[in-house]
């Protein structure tokens, strides 16, 4: 009788040790520049060995691309084509957003300037989802496409506007949403 090699255990623990790799990277591109980010350190942080992060992504780059893969996904998945029918429902889901997903951009957002292509990038992929999101969300009260009232919603919602009612001034994260609701219907009252 022939013994039969199950191989599904093997790719499992390779699945999760990709997962943990990509958590690892996540954790630390949301606290650490990315200069000090280094495979040794992406590799301690997952508890691996440099040598299998090199294996399942090829590269630091490739940890910073995966995770910039995965975070787009989440952000499609929640915000993509999600239909609004309120303004706070609408503004309800982009804080549930930001509250997952803000420690991270900000800090991508504060490396802006360095000159990294792949902050660049990211950067400005965000700005212009959140460009065509806003447009979406709030179609029906943007007068005929109206920039400059489309650039104010923008700012209303926009991930500075959060940071600072959420983190700098301590709001909770239900104040938060009210506020930003009310800055969302009174552009749209003005206009």
């Amino acid at each position: 009788m022939t013994r039969r090699y199950d191989n599904s255990r093997r790719a499992q623990q390779a699945a999760q040790t990709r997962e943990d790799i990509l958590a690892a990277t996540e954790r630390l591109l949301a606290s650490r520049r990315l200069e000090d980010i280094t495979l040794r350190v992406i590799a301690e942080e997952a508890g691996t060995t440099v040598q299998t992060v090199l294996r399942h992504m090829e590269s630091r780059d490739g940890c910073f691309s995966a995770v910039a893969r995965e975070v787009a996904a989440r952000v499609r998945e929640q915000r993509g084509n999600a239909a609004y029918d309120s303004i706070e429902a609408a503004i309800a889901d982009l804080t549930d957003h930001y509250e997952a997903e803000g420690r991270l951009i900000l800090n991508l957002l504060a490396q802006e300037r360095d000159g990294n292509a792949f902050v660049a990038e990211m950067m400005r992929k965000g700005r212009a989802f959140h460009r065509r999101w806003v447009r979406r969300c709030f179609a029906r009260g943007i007068s005929r496409g109206d920039t400059a009232e489309i650039d104010a919603l923008v700012v209303a919602t926009d991930i500075y506007a959060w940071k600072l009612l959420r983190l700098d001034l301590g709001r909770s994260a239900r104040a938060t949403r009210r506020v930003m609701s009310d800055m969302v219907t009174r552009i749209l009252e003005a206009a």
